[in-house]
Formats: C-alpha cells, sequence, structure tokens
C-alpha cells in the first residue's frame, strides 16, 4: 500500500508538468538583491506544478485512509526529491505542520488546483468557491469629503515610534555560517563559514539572517531616552526557522520581546498587532469557529496577559477573543488593531471558510461608523499590508477605506521588510487618492538588510486635529560599521519630504510622488536605495521598476486596473509573479 501511495505521488507529479528546475519550483529572492543565499521557503515561493504534487498526494492519501504521518512521510520524500529544501528541514517542516494543514484540508472541500490556486494566485488554479461575499455598510450617506490642509505653524505634534518584524533569533551565534544550506542562518547548527568568507557580525549579518537580542537591546537603549508620545508594535517577534518551533519557543519570544520593550519604553503607551510568525506553524490562525487546541486560544490568551499593563478590559476581550482591538489613544483619536491574518493566502485555516473571518471587517466598519458620527478620527494598524491579502478580503477593505476616507486619518503596516507604500484611489474612477498605506521597515535584517525603524511625525492633539501622517524619518544601523564596534551607532537614514522635496505627505503628494518616480529615474533610484534600509548594490530598470510602481498603486490585490501601461512586454500577471518572488517576509 505505501508503494501504492508513492507511486500515485510520483505520477502526480510528472502530470503537473515537466520537471522543473529547482529554481523554477522555489522563486527565491533575486540574486541580484541577495547573491548566494539560496532557496526560499514557505507557501509563496512554492511553483504551480510543485503545489498541485504536494496537495494531490495529500488528497489521495487521505482517499486511501492513511493517517497524517503516513501522509506525512510520503509528501516528506516529495519534497526531498524535488529539492524543495535540504532534508531535515523538509522532515521537521512537514512534521510541524501535518496536524494543522490536513485538518484544514479535510474541513475544507477544496480540490487540489484550487488550494494551489489560493495559495499561488489564478494562473495555477480558480479560487472562487467562498470569494463572493460583501460586507454590509450602513445606510448612512458618506459625509463630504473636506481638502486636506497642513496644520498651522507652531500645531502640537505628535511623535510615533513604530517597530516591526524585530525577528529575535535565540540561537544567533556570532561566527557561524551566513550562507548555510537551510532557509535560515548565522545560528547554531549552521557550522563555520568557509576560508573566503567573514562569520556572523556581532550585531547581524547582510545574508538571511534574524538578530541575535543584543541588537535588539542595543536598539531600545538608543531609544529609551529620545521622547515619543506613542509606540505601534505591528508583531513578528520570533526568528523564520519556521520549520523547528514550538508554542513554548513562540511564549518565550512573545514575552521576552514584550518584557524588554515594557523595561525600556514603559513610560510611553503601547500597541501592538499580532504578525504571521506569532503562531506555529507559521501563519497558522483559524477563525474563531475552531475551538479547542487547533485554537489560537493559547497564543491569543499569553497576548492578553502579556499585554495587559497596555490595553483596557475591553480591548483584551476582543484580543483574546480573535486577535485585534480597538481602544482610544487620545481624546478624539481611535486605534484600531488588524488581525492581517485573517487576510492571508498562506492561512490555511482560510481553505475551510475565509467569510469575513472572526466578522473583523464588520466590526471594523461598526468602529469606524461610530467614529465618524461622533467627530473622531481613527489610525489603523497591522501586519501584513492589504495589496498582499487574499483578493476579496482586499476588495472589501478597500470598500470600507473608501467609505470612511474622512475617518481613517492613517494606516501604518510591516511584514514586507522593506520601506515602501501603498496607494489606495477613489472606487469610481481610479484617479484620486484617498488614502496611503504606510509600509515600514523591519527591525530584521532578514534578507540582506540593515536593521531599521520608524518615527512617524502626526498632526497632533488639538481641536479639529486631522491626525494625518505630516512626515516620517528612517533610522538604521550600518552593519559594516557597527560589526566593528562594540558600540554601534543608530543613525538617520532620511525624512520622507527632505528625500523626495515634499511639502505635504497627503494621498494626493504620494500619488505625485508615484508619477514623479516614473518620470525621473534617479528620483526612483534614490527610492530603490531607501527600500532597501541603504544596502543594494542593485539597479532596479525596466520589469522591476515597472512591478515596483504597479505595487504602489496596488491597495487592492489582484486588481490591475493602475498597473497598465507600465510596460510594454510584461502583463499583470507577470509583474505579481516578480514582485511576489522578491518577497521576503
Amino acid at each position: 500500500a505505501g508503494r501504492a501511495l508513492r507511486l500515485s505521488l510520483t505520477l502526480c507529479f510528472l502530470a503537473s508538468g515537466p520537471s522543473p528546475s529547482p529554481r523554477g519550483l522555489w522563486a527565491a529572492p533575486s540574486p541580484a538583491a541577495a547573491p548566494g543565499l539560496g532557496f526560499g521557503f514557505g507557501w509563496k515561493n512554492l511553483s504551480c506544478s510543485a503545489c498541485r504534487a504536494l496537495f494531490t498526494g495529500i488528497d489521495l492519501g487521505l482517499q486511501l485512509n492513511y493517517n497524517s504521518n503516513e501522509v506525512a512521510v510520503v509528501v516528506s520524500e516529495l519534497c526531498i526529491h524535488l529539492r524543495l529544501a535540504p532534508r531535515d528541514v523538509c522532515v521537521q517542516a512537514i512534521d510541524l505542520f501535518k496536524h494543522d494543514v490536513i485538518t484544514a484540508w479535510i474541513k475544507s472541500i477544496l480540490k487540489p488546483s484550487e488550494i494551489c490556486g489560493l495559495l499561488l494566485g489564478v494562473n495555477c488554479g480558480h479560487w472562487d468557491i467562498y470569494s463572493d461575499w460583501n460586507v454590509t455598510l450602513p445606510d448612512v450617506p458618506k459625509p463630504p469629503i473636506a481638502p486636506l490642509k497642513p496644520p498651522n505653524p507652531g500645531a502640537p505634534i505628535t511623535r510615533v515610534l513604530f517597530l516591526t518584524d524585530i525577528h529575535w533569533d535565540k540561537d544567533y551565534v556570532p561566527g557561524n555560517n551566513p550562507d548555510c544550506k537551510d532557509p535560515l542562518c548565522c545560528r547554531k547548527g549552521s557550522g563555520l563559514p568557509s576560508k573566503h568568507r567573514k562569520g556572523a557580525g556581532m550585531w547581524g549579518d547582510y545574508s538571511k539572517c534574524d538578530l541575535p537580542l543584543k541588537t535588539i537591546e542595543n536598539l531600545l537603549q538608543h531609544l529609551q531616552p529620545r521622547h515619543f508620545d506613542l509606540v505601534y508594535w505591528t508583531g513578528d517577534i520570533p526568528a523564520h526557522n519556521i520549520w523547528d518551533q514550538t508554542r513554548k519557543d513562540q511564549l518565550l519570544a512573545l514575552n521576552t520581546i514584550t518584557k524588554l520593550i515594557s523595561n525600556y519604553l514603559g513610560n510611553v503607551s503601547i500597541y501592538p498587532a499580532v504578525g504571521n510568525h506569532e503562531a506555529t506553524p507559521v501563519n497558522s490562525f483559524p477563525p474563531p469557529f475552531i475551538h479547542g487546541n487547533e485554537s489560537s486560544a493559547w497564543l491569543y490568551d499569553a497576548m492578553g496577559e502579556a499585554w495587559k499593563h497596555w490595553l483596557p478590559k475591553e480591548a483584551q476581550e476582543t484580543l483574546r477573543r480573535a486577535g485585534f482591538y480597538s481602544v482610544k489613544v487620545q481624546p478624539r483619536l481611535q486605534l484600531v488593531s488588524l488581525n492581517m491574518n485573517f487576510c492571508s493566502r498562506e492561512n490555511f485555516w482560510l481553505l475551510i471558510n475565509s467569510t469575513d473571518p472572526g466578522g473583523q471587517l464588520q466590526w471594523l466598519i461598526q468602529i469606524l461608523q461610530t467614529a465618524e458620527d461622533n467627530g473622531d478620527k481613527v489610525h489603523i494598524i497591522g501586519h501584513i499590508p492589504p495589496g498582499v491579502c487574499m483578493k476579496v478580503w482586499s476588495w472589501n477593505y478597500y470598500r470600507i477605506v473608501n467609505r470612511y476616507e474622512g475617518t481613517i486619518a492613517a494606516q501604518f503596516f510591516g511584514h514586507t521588510h522593506v520601506d515602501e507604500f501603498e496607494v489606495f484611489y477613489d472606487e469610481e474612477t481610479l484617479s484620486r487618492a484617498v488614502s496611503v498605506a504606510f509600509i515600514a521597515p523591519s527591525v530584521t535584517t532578514y534578507i540582506d538588510l540593515n536593521p531599521g525603524f520608524r518615527i512617524y511625525h502626526i498632526d497632533g492633539d488639538y481641536p479639529r486635529s486631522s491626525h494625518l501622517v505630516l512626515d516620517h524619518e528612517t533610522y538604521i544601523l550600518n552593519l559594516t560599521e557597527a560589526n566593528e564596534t562594540q558600540n554601534p551607532k543608530w543613525v538617520r537614514l532620511y525624512g520622507l519630504r527632505e528625500a523626495y522635496g515634499m511639502e505635504t505627505v497627503f494621498p494626493v503628494d504620494m500619488d505625485n510622488l508615484i508619477s514623479r518616480f516614473l518620470r525621473d529615474d534617479r528620483l526612483f533610484q534614490r527610492y530603490w536605495f531607501l527600500y532597501h534600509k541603504g544596502h543594494t548594490a542593485q539597479v532596479c530598470k525596466e520589469a522591476c521598476k515597472a512591478a515596483t510602481i504597479c505595487a504602489l498603486r496596488t491597495g487592492r490585490a489582484d486588481d490591475p486596473a493602475l498597473c497598465k501601461n507600465l510596460h510594454k512586454e510584461m502583463t499583470f500577471r507577470e509583474m505579481q509573479s516578480f514582485w511576489r518572488g522578491r518577497r521576503m517576509c
């Protein structure tokens, strides 16, 4: 019987198309952006043929009444045979993921082609079983939109410290191999580097490595004496060793970094959001209708306990239920912290039902309507940017932003590890910019980056404040210099208005900036350098530039409307594939 299952899997793979090279199976980060780093690891990098082979194998195994261990053994063999990852990573990852993935698979009604369409996009299959749903907006007319104006000179400014994607690696070992065969290096088990390669740096490394605790603590020591009014912290605390993590590991990371931030920044109000790496398996965030040990209660309850001194009781209640919350942070400013894992293509629990998981978007509408009725403004924070979410979730969110553009003062996200933004346009004509999702760079170095953080300058706390973003500054730790000293210096990389010669940074200004990128290639190359936190040797031309600008215009997932004519020979799907291959998260 075991041989029969192996034979079936082999036939499935052969039927899925000609055997591609390893680089065809896994779209690793661009070699020019990350030389010598090897292949990526995660659903986003899996090719269509390999995806169909894997899930057809699972499907066959379950139809033959194999238990999860038997199916896992065969899928592990396929992973090794296709060279999707090193042998030990294949075995450990599949052992870790098998229960949750198989449970979600059994409870869903999707075929292999449909599940791969969800994970990899419509080029690999049509996933539309749950795609036809819409949120319900209140039957209240949208108020007239007043033109945005900068505050009067001398008006108060709110300084918001923004931290995202810390990715602490508790097993980081200075001197170990930064170019190991595993998806994460510079750590215990990575071995020693070759004769012509320096070992992992004391404070971090330009490679596929996360950060030692001493770098994170050094950052917080640098921040401690500075003045901030608020701290927004949008998740991804653990390292990228996603094939070898336990719930105990994840809770250790949560509590260690929470305690560290509280110790150094405890005199400031701190508001976190849930990242996709907080769970194990990674991206495993069942909707609230999943109960028992398979639910996310173990994580949300731990967050509620760790963050109880930061959040009021009502916010803790929704956090513990589904990982999102709302809280008033200033007299006329409401903060919404979204659980963006409920929009994630990689959250395999959404195979069961992706219709507004946890009722989060409908809840958001209620928060926004109440704020509109009261004349308040709202900031939205979250981990995954809306433009890379599942299409149906993203389009509903876009619709909400359009309806409440006069109430939503700002949106803040992380996840991509790089410095970018997404512009939202009016739904009727897609010609008027209505909002901006600012996407801040990571604290971690993964992959081939400097560590970084951001400070937002917000219209301050006074009557009739707009609470809009007025500017932002990005700071980095230059690893080349830092690894030569015991006392590294965090330095200002740039300010948004200064770098691009902007008077204001309202939505229309960010839209105009994109247009300037198209006309002025030197300006765009400056953006490309800052996008990588000041560390890239690559010049982004032609296809790269078209895909980059397409991403800046696409706050609504899988929407080709604003990417037409960016490149004569490149389709929207090719732009998406190019951009997905560059994702580092």
